[in-house]
């Protein structure tokens, strides 16, 4: 049932991309309601596989990384859905949902982990459940980053087109890539830390050195690095962006070194 759910949801998520980034190049407002429609109903769907897998594996699902990752994606489009129904932000689509969808298509492409993981493990769900929640901060982030560096050059350039009206002012966009860095830095922080406690325990050793832990450690200090410069330094706000658009290139390099040993519980310590 779940499986079917999850099929839904990728079919909804595709065409509220086509209508989001359609939306870009259109006035037409019906466009962007439509597509946050058929997004929201692809969020129900993506929801109800969830607590679907969850009902059906008696455990969090977030252990694997194709669980991992369609959680990732549901996250984001969490985001996308609040927003859009709190500040009418609905351009906010175009630029989430297609990273959404290539986490979700990520997920279902990824090798299947049946049976129930070794108790050895269940402590693990607190270090993933942390590091993912940060991870979609910075992702949103990443999109905020994108859309200001876009919105400054069609200001810089003088091109006030449809995508210049559609998208939020600089202010806005600015201050929606610190928050979300605000967010997502510390609930990773503290990822980290379960995540050393739960190696600990199971392994003995608090950290491993592998390639993904490295990347996950060079990406906290990273965006360490960020917050300090906008809080103390006064990092102005394009460098601010560009320095979270070049981050979320280490998110990224982690979860690649995790999906190449996907067949191990879903960990980035």
């Amino acid at each position: 049932m779940s499986e079917n759910f999850i099929y839904s949801t990728m079919g909804l998520y595709f065409g509220g991309t086509i209508l989001a980034l359609t939306y870009l190049v259109h006035r037409s407002e019906f466009i962007s309601k439509f597509s946050f429609s058929v997004t929201g109903l692809g969020f129900l769907c993506h929801t109800a596989s969830l607590v679907g897998t969850m009902m059906a594996t008696g455990q969090v699902p977030l252990m694997t990384f194709k669980e991992a990752m369609s959680f990732f994606a549901w996250g984001l489009v969490f985001v996308l859905v609040i927003v859009g129904l709190t500040r009418g932000l609905q351009v906010l689509g175009a630029f989430i949902l297609p990273l959404a969808l290539l986490s979700l298509v990520s997920a279902t492409l990824a090798p299947v982990k049946s049976g129930s993981l070794p108790p050895v493990f269940q402590s693990v769900w607190v270090h993933v459940t942390l590091s993912m929640l940060g991870t979609i901060g910075f992702a949103v982030a990443f999109v905020a980053g994108v859309m200001y560096v876009l919105q400054e050059r069609l200001l810089k350039s003088k091109q006030f087109n449809v995508l210049y009206f559609k998208l939020p002012p600089l202010d806005f966009l600015d201050s929606l890539n610190q928050r979300s860095i605000l967010l997502g830095f510390p609930l990773l922080t503290l990822g980290i830390l379960a995540g050393a406690v739960s190696a600990q325990l199971t392994k003995g050793s608090y950290l491993s050195w592998n390639p993904e832990q490295i990347w996950a450690m060079v990406t906290w200090v990273f965006y360490l690095a960020v917050l300090l410069g906008r809080v103390t330094a006064g990092w102005r706000a394009k460098k601010a962006a560009y320095l979270t658009i070049v981050g979320f290139a280490g998110v990224i390099l982690t979860f690649v070194g995790i999906l190449m040993k996907s067949h191990q519980p879903m960990s980035l310590l």
